[in-house]
């Protein structure tokens, strides 16, 4: 890491099922092993949190300051009573837990921008497609303007900020229709 830390870059660990470092509980570990060194960053990718049952949004809360990428990749699990999350080591359409194109799964896009836009995430948001059914042309047609419909540009007040603003009571009066001899 000290040649990393020399050249200004990170170096993002994609949480990966089967991997070494697959979960919070296990980057947390290997980090601990790395003396918590500020570079060792999350390439963040819910798909993978997905397909191994994971809360993938809260993940974010307790690791936003260590995601420096986010691949935006869906995917779907759906167990059955043959098969979990290893899928018997079918083919990529007929296992349980399986990647889709953007929208086609079940992940809460909606929520991890959220939650990015939060915790003010200013890094990559990277389409990966690996979907099982879908042609790679129409994934990334369509994932691009995907990524685009979800991205949060952030306000820069409240909606409730003219509380705090001093009434002008005549135009108040006014707006009330509160009219009093031809004095408002």
């Amino acid at each position: 890491m000290i040649r990393y830390e020399d050249a200004g870059v990170d170096v993002g660990f994609e949480i990966h099922p089967g991997e070494d470092v697959f979960d919070g509980v296990t980057f947390e570990m290997f980090l601990e092993k790395l003396g918590n060194h500020k570079r060792c960053r999350i390439n963040y990718d819910p798909s993978h949190f997905v397909l191994q049952q994971l809360d993938y949004l809260e993940f974010i809360d307790f690791y936003h300051e260590r995601i420096s990428a986010f691949h935006v990749k869906d995917a779907e699990f759906n167990p059955t009573g043959r098969q979990g999350v290893y899928s018997g080591y079918q083919p990529w359409k007929l296992r349980a837990g399986r990647f889709r194109s953007l929208g086609d799964g079940q992940v809460d896009f909606g929520g991890i921008f959220s939650r990015l836009a939060t915790f003010g995430y200013d890094r990559w948001a990277v389409l990966e497609w690996e979907c099982c059914l879908k042609h790679p042309e129409d994934g990334a047609a369509e994932g691009a303007s995907f990524i685009r419909d979800h991205i949060i540009r952030l306000t820069d007040k409240a909606f409730d900020d003219f509380a705090g603003a001093k009434a002008d009571r005549r135009s108040v009066r006014q707006l009330m229709g509160i009219v009093s001899r031809g004095v408002v």
